[in-house]
């Protein structure tokens, strides 16, 4: 009869074999890493450009609500639309309080 004998590993061999299970390991970890990292990059650079453009949009209202509400403007609306105008000396009246 001829038995078959395993031979036991030797114990620089086991040690091998966790070392290059944790390199393994590492390396996707930090390809996992590296690619997480890069989508994170392109959410920030979007919300950034679309804080830009509202920041774009807040300047171009605030520029027309100043337009809107100049002074000249309302004056010559209200001489046009309501034919108003600035009452002559004589036509002023003080009120006693």
């Amino acid at each position: 009869m001829s038995r078959l004998y395993a031979k036991p590993m030797p114990a620089g061999s086991v040690l091998l074999l966790l070392l290059f299970l944790a390199v393994l390991l590492s390396a996707i970890g930090v390809s996992y890493s590296a690619h997480w990292n890069r989508q994170l990059l392109n959410s920030l650079y979007a919300e950034l450009s679309v804080r830009d453009k509202a920041q774009a949009e807040w300047g171009r209202l605030i520029l027309e609500q100043s337009t809107w509400t100049a002074h000249n403007r309302i004056e010559s609306m209200a001489a046009e639309r309501l034919q108003m105008r600035i009452p002559d000396a004589a036509e002023v009246q003080m009120v006693a309080p």
